[in-house]
């Protein structure tokens, strides 16, 4: 028993008194949300139209107009029928795509499409060869010189090819369409290699490129998707405006479609670059 000014209490009691007063407080200052990051937004996706690049066996773009212009009744009204491959344009490759039993688009889970950028410059390379592969060597050679990459980071990959576009023939090695054109595709990609390195050695959420396809365009396995869609890491391809981020400090932000059971689709991606702060006196 504790004596509370010349009331025995018990200890039970005192705890009920402790909480009557805890209540009788009021309540305390209300949490914050988290305030969003400061820093300019720069759009990583190309426009939807009839210019969008489509892998060559893939159904391109389609907007049909369905209405636009006044009604009879005096309102403005615009409508849209719109039709498209998944795979085209900026777009998500659910990792699903190439490993069965995987995430598909609308099972990914949100925290895994932003995060901080990783952003792999290899453009000067790839102007010098069209058909060049990201490397292990690519890899540390940013690590050596930007640190170790963060855990759960987005790695993109600047090849340059992103300023080719919309030109066909320049971004994709051929502007001509179906199974015979496939072949003849010349564009830059990630090697297997590098692709094994990365599940083996980090952890990143997702992995994006400035070209039509993580693999580069010779490839015939596509073993670089196969890879990381085996470890439920999906690919973001076709960004845009690489160039303008920096190697790291960039939030990414990639919100596609939510296509049920899809393998992919179209996605609009963000980043937020990181506030310069002005040096101290």
């Amino acid at each position: 028993m504790l004596r509370l000014r010349g009331v025995y209490v018990s200890p039970a009691g005192f705890g009920a008194l402790a909480l009557l007063a805890a209540a009788c407080a009021g309540p305390g200052p209300a949490p914050q949300p988290a305030a969003w990051p400061a820093g300019e937004l720069v759009d990583l996706s190309h426009p939807y139209d009839a210019q969008t690049i489509f892998w060559p066996t893939a159904e391109p773009f389609r907007l049909e107009k369905v209405a636009e212009g006044v009604t009879p009744l005096g309102y403005y009204y615009a409508a849209n029928n719109l039709s498209l491959a998944e795979h085209g344009g900026t777009h998500l490759d659910a990792p699903v795509h190439f490993a069965e039993g995987r995430w598909t688009t609308d099972q990914i889970p949100l925290d895994r499409l932003m995060g901080e950028a990783v952003v792999v410059d290899v453009a000067a390379k790839c102007d010098a060869d069209p058909d060049y592969q990201v490397t292990v060597e690519d890899l540390e050679r940013w690590e050596a010189e930007h640190g170790a990459m963060p855990p759960d980071a987005i790695l993109l990959v600047r090849t340059g090819y992103g300023r080719r576009w919309p030109d066909a023939a320049a971004y994709l090695g051929t502007a001509e369409r179906g199974p015979a054109a496939v072949p003849k595709l010349h564009f830059p990609g990630i090697h297997p290699d590098a692709a094994r390195w990365l599940v083996a050695n980090r952890s990143v959420k997702a992995v994006g490129i400035d070209t039509a396809s993580l693999d580069y365009g010779q490839s015939t396995r596509y073993e670089t998707h196969q890879v990381l869609y085996a470890r439920n890491i999906p690919g973001l391809e076709n960004l845009a405006s690489l160039d303008r981020l920096p190697p790291r400090g960039a939030q990414v932000i990639a919100l596609p479609m939510k296509i049920g059971g899809g393998s992919g689709g179209p996605v609009r991606v963000v980043a937020i670059l990181p506030v310069r702060r002005a040096p101290s006196p």
